[in-house]
């Protein structure tokens, strides 16, 4: 028979870490209030509650309208770790959606994020550089970090931060320097992003040398890249085990040989051979940089001569069902072809 007992336990679907979350259109103000709460507990809370209602790209509209995005500038600064790790991760989940990123640029949010580039709780600089890489990846964004000079402090934390966020620095980087190369030339990217090249972890590999093709885009880039001796280490990365990689090195090879100089140091690297490897390789990334680079070899008498007898692989491509690979190999072979 049943009782009229009330059980001393709280129902199964409620989270007491969580702040109660308001009805209707006062969820997101109650929310704000209590961000601005002295006690520490209530403001843990709402940042918990916050964390879930920001998945949603309304919620996040609606709290960049309320001026949530000040309020959380401000719990950056919060001595207590846990505050700060759920306010970045706040930030982190906003970046992901394009009204978040608007948001972010219009309150001047990236610079207000780069204080915590030093903070000593490793999830706390997770976060943030999820959210440098997030929204690096749209023009405005990266034209933003670019702006705020953060390129010389990220290309510092490459060095020494740890390998899981080495590798989101690495993306971000390359979003970034797609656009403006300055600050990372005037700093020592370079000698940092080659000794990279050389890392035991597959991934920082493959995103070194996709950083160095876009170093090497601007002619300031393909000099400091043959200066630094890089294209060696970019020829043994062509027998990489990993395709990633392989792909990776020869496209930044594809932008160094441009050059005189980075032409001949390809050629006295025996690039040439591990190049023509790559083109049986039926993955669009490697053949294409593969055979551009290749393309720039031919463009020297000793590369030419080396790739007369080896023709008929472009010529091969040319029925290529891959337009860009079919064009690609059309503009290799009257390059090998051509006589003066």
């Amino acid at each position: 028979m049943a009782r009229p007992l009330i059980s001393q336990y709280l129902p199964p679907d409620i989270d007491p870490t969580k702040a109660s979350i308001a009805y209707g259109r006062r969820a997101l103000p109650k929310l704000k209030e209590e961000l601005q709460s002295p006690d520490l507990l209530t403001r843990q809370r709402a940042l918990m509650a916050l964390c879930d209602l920001v998945h949603d790209p309304e919620y996040v509209y609606e709290a960049i309208r309320l001026g949530f995005l000040n309020s959380l500038k401000l719990l950056l600064k919060d001595p207590d770790n846990t505050v700060r790790q759920k306010t970045i991760e706040v930030f982190s989940i906003m970046a992901n959606h394009s009204v978040g990123r608007q948001g972010f640029l219009k309150n001047h949010v990236i610079l207000a994020l780069s204080q915590i580039l030093d903070d000593p709780m490793l999830l706390c600089r997770r976060f943030l550089h999820e959210t440098f890489r997030s929204v690096a990846q749209v023009p405005q964004g990266a034209d933003s970090i670019l702006a705020s000079g953060l390129i010389p402090f990220l290309v510092d934390k490459v060095q020494n931060e740890e390998e899981e966020i080495q590798d989101l620095i690495l993306d971000t980087l390359y979003f970034c320097l797609q656009w403006d190369t300055t600050q990372a030339l005037q700093t020592r990217a370079v000698p940092i992003l080659r000794g990279k090249l050389l890392s035991p972890n597959e991934n920082i590999r493959s995103k070194a040398a996709h950083t160095l093709m876009a170093i090497c885009m601007p002619l300031d880039g393909k000099h400091q890249v043959w200066e630094h001796d890089v294209i060696p280490l970019l020829v043994m990365l062509l027998d990489d085990p990993s395709l990633e990689v392989k792909g990776n090195a020869a496209g930044a090879l594809m932008f160094a040989a441009v050059t005189t100089e980075g032409k001949y140091a390809a050629l006295d690297a025996g690039a040439i051979p591990s190049l023509l490897e790559l083109l049986a390789i039926d993955v669009v990334k490697v053949r294409l940089n593969a055979i551009k680079a290749l393309t720039m070899l031919a463009e020297a008498p000793e590369g030419r001569q080396a790739l007369l007898k080896e023709v008929h692989r472009f010529k091969a491509l040319i029925h290529s069902q891959v337009l860009a690979v079919s064009r690609a190999a059309q503009i290799a072979t009257k390059v090998i072809e051509w006589k003066p």
